[in-house]
Formats: C-alpha cells, structure tokens, sequence
C-alpha cells in the first residue's frame, strides 16, 4: 500500500533540464549526478574559450575568471572565495590534507565507522608512513541527539588526538552529522577537524566560517550538480603556509600576481579549469528555481530551499514505502536534521553478503532486469538500500524501485 505520506509534485518542467536518459529509474544522485543542460552548455563555453586562444586564457584571463568563481562559491558555503581552492574532488581534497597535516610517532587520528572507505584509507595508510594510529570510533546503532553522537566519537579521544575527520554527511550510511557540535567539542580540546563533504553542498545549508573547521573537503559534482571534475578545499588561513596539492608543478602565478598558497592549485600543469568555472552557472541554476505552482506545496517557494525540500520529502516517500515492505526501522529519526536527499534503508538479514567488493547482485539485478539504478550498501555486516532523489526524480520512481525490491527480496526469501 502506498504511504500517505506523498511528496508534492515536482515542476513540470524539472526532468527536462536534466539529460537523464529516457527509462532509466536514477535513483543514485548521490554517487554520480549529472548536470543541468545549463551547467553543461556553461563548461562547453568555458572549454570553447581556452581552445579559441590558449595562451590568452592561461596567462591572461584564467586567474581572474577563477577568483571570480571562487567568490560566488565562498558565499554558497559561507566562507571568503580567497580561502577555496579548486580540486577535481573530496578525494583529491582529503589526500592533499593527509600529506601536509603534521603527524609524529605516536599521534592520532580520530574517525568513525560511517567514514568513507577512500578517506579511512588515505588516513590510514598517512599514519603507517608517520608512524602515527588511526582510530575508528563506532556511531551508535540508532541515533537521536546530537549529544549522543558527540559523546559516542569524543570517547576515543586522547591528549595524542591530533585530528577529527568526519563526514558531514556519510556516504555508506546517509546520515546528517552533527558537525557543529563536533567542531565545538574538538575546539574544546584542541583538536583540529577535518570535515568530508561531498554530499552536503546544496543539500544542506554549509556555513563553513560558522563552523571553525580547519579544513573542508567537497565535490561539487553530487547535489550542487556541477560537472564532473569540481570539487574544492577549504583551509582556513592558520594552516594555507603548509598546504600544497600532491602533484608538483610551477606553484606560482602564470600571470605575474602576488603570490598566493592557491596558486600550485590553479597552475597543476595544463588542465581544462571548465567544470570550475561552470560551478557559478550550477549555483544559479539551484537559486534560481522556484516552486511548482500546486496545493500540496509547503516548503520555501524560491531558491536552493526548493530543490531541498522537494528531494527530502521525495526521499520520505521511499522511506516510508520501503519501512513498509522491511518492517524494518531506519537507523535516524524522520526529520530533515538526520537526512536530507538521500537515506539508506536496511533490508532483511536473509539479503546476502554481496559477492563483489564493487557492487552488490541485487544491485546488478536491479539494473539488469529493471532499469534502475540504486546501490546496495554492505556495512557492519548488513545490506542497505540507498536512495537518492534530485529533481528529475518523482514518485513514480520510487514505486518503481519498491515494487523492483519486493520482487527480488521475494526470491530471496523463497531460496533462504
């Protein structure tokens, strides 16, 4: 039986900005989204542009056209442009963190069990080379305050905690961490933090001076749905003089400015900047939407909050519509402080452990025989479903993916 507790229908025109193809369910914005037509036709320009004359756009022009981007992207997640720079990804971002934050023999890192596993790894194979020790802290099994889950990290900490790293949204697991109180808690300590996020631009409001983290690792290919390619590091300036990208190269200004710790950044060797610059357009497009014009309606009628609110009750629906198939209860409370565009559901214990590091048979089924795309998450020993919804995205989908889930969950009761 369908939920009563449907989303609000999405603008007619939504699906159509999106070059989604015809068919597919694409429920998987989380992972890899894809843009607008606008932000696309934006970094094909940018590209036109460096091709029409390179040696004018290199050394005359990219500097500028980046401070600009920079700028516009500092006011989206709350921070000077001057403080950002521009990377192909988190990833990219996090190893440039591990490789110039100080650690001696016997200092330690603090993470959780939420964490990517790409971060867990950079961080871990960052200790073994200084001899220092990654320490994982498990999150509670269901959450429910803030405090709860500040407590459950900080009780690993020692005098040797040297950095927190922390998702503000987790990716295996979709949770909305508390990562203001964490970065309140770690100050207390003395302890710098570090925050993985690439799930949380545009979907969830980032205020990055209000948190006083020392460093912000994002995409900006997920939510924002800028291109592929863009991403950005925030350091705040106490820690900008020991920050250098891993790759090597001039590390100076191309066109004779004063020297800035963003130039290696800018100058990696010869590099198309198109999807950074691109990000400006992806901006615009999220703040220019507005409410479709319908009765059922209720969240904010212009700007950014149009696209957060429609995804997370989108992403509601399928809760409700998935709890409903499992009986099985998610692990955070139904509010948008817990998720926001996507959630990741358990599915029954008789779901087995997948056979692929890579992809789950379920998963691989789900598009073989349904055309959907979804992953199945495997964490702490347990299968999850997670959703995703962006704009292009509706109800019909979901019912789509719940329907999809209860005929292969069935076969796989009937085998158990």
């Amino acid at each position: 039986m369908v939920s009563p507790f449907g989303p609000p229908a999405p603008h007619s025109e939504w699906r159509d900005k999106f070059p989604v193809r015809p068919g597919v369910a694409y429920l998987n914005h989380g992972s890899f989204g894809p843009s607008p037509h606008v932000v696309l036709a934006a970094r094909n320009e940018w590209s036109q542009k460096l091709e029409s004359e390179p040696m004018d756009f290199f050394l005359r022009q990219m500097e500028d056209q980046l401070d600009l981007a920079r700028d516009q992207l500092g006011k989206f997640v709350g921070t000077a442009g001057r403080q950002l720079a521009f990377v192909d990804n988190a990833t990219f971002a996090m190893n440039v963190v591990a490789e110039g934050f100080p650690l001696k023999p016997g200092d330690q890192i603090l993470a959780n069990d939420h964490e990517y596993g790409a971060v867990l790894r950079i961080w871990r194979q960052r200790c073994k080379e200084a001899g220092a020790e990654l320490v994982v802290q498990s999150l509670p099994e269901r959450f429910e305050t803030e405090q709860q889950v500040v407590d459950a990290l900080f009780a690993l900490a020692t005098d040797r905690t040297r950095m927190v790293v922390i998702s503000h949204i987790t990716s295996p697991t979709a949770v909305v961490l508390p990562v203001d109180a964490i970065c309140k808690q770690a100050k207390k300590r003395g302890i710098a933090v570090c925050i993985d996020g690439p799930h949380a631009p545009a979907a969830v409001s980032v205020n990055i001076d209000r948190l006083g983290c020392d460093f912000y690792c994002a995409s900006l290919h997920k939510w924002l749905s800028a291109p592929f390619g863009s991403g950005f590091l925030y350091v705040h300036p106490r820690w900008q003089s020991r920050i250098e990208p891993t790759i090597v190269s001039w590390g100076n200004s191309l066109s004779g400015r004063t020297s800035s710790w963003l130039d290696p950044f800018n100058w990696l060797g010869t590099r198309d900047p198109a999807a950074f610059l691109a990000v400006p357009t992806a901006i615009d497009f999220l703040s220019g939407l507005t409410a479709p014009d319908s009765t059922d309606w209720d969240g904010p009628r212009s700007g950014v909050g149009v696209f957060q609110h429609y995804s997370h009750e989108l992403v509601r629906y399928a809760r409700n519509r998935i709890v409903g198939l499992t009986g099985l209860e998610p692990m955070v409370p139904d509010s948008v402080d817990w998720y926001s565009t996507m959630i990741s559901l358990p599915l029954p214990a008789y779901v087995p452990e997948p056979e692929s590091p890579h992809a789950h048979q379920m998963q691989h089924e789900l598009w073989r025989r349904f055309q959907i795309e979804a992953p199945i998450v495997n964490w702490r020993g347990r299968r999850f479903v997670r959703v995703s919804a962006h704009l292009y995205n509706g109800v019909a989908q979901i019912d789509r993916l719940v329907d999809a889930l209860a005929e292969l969950l069935g076969e796989l009761k009937s085998a158990d």
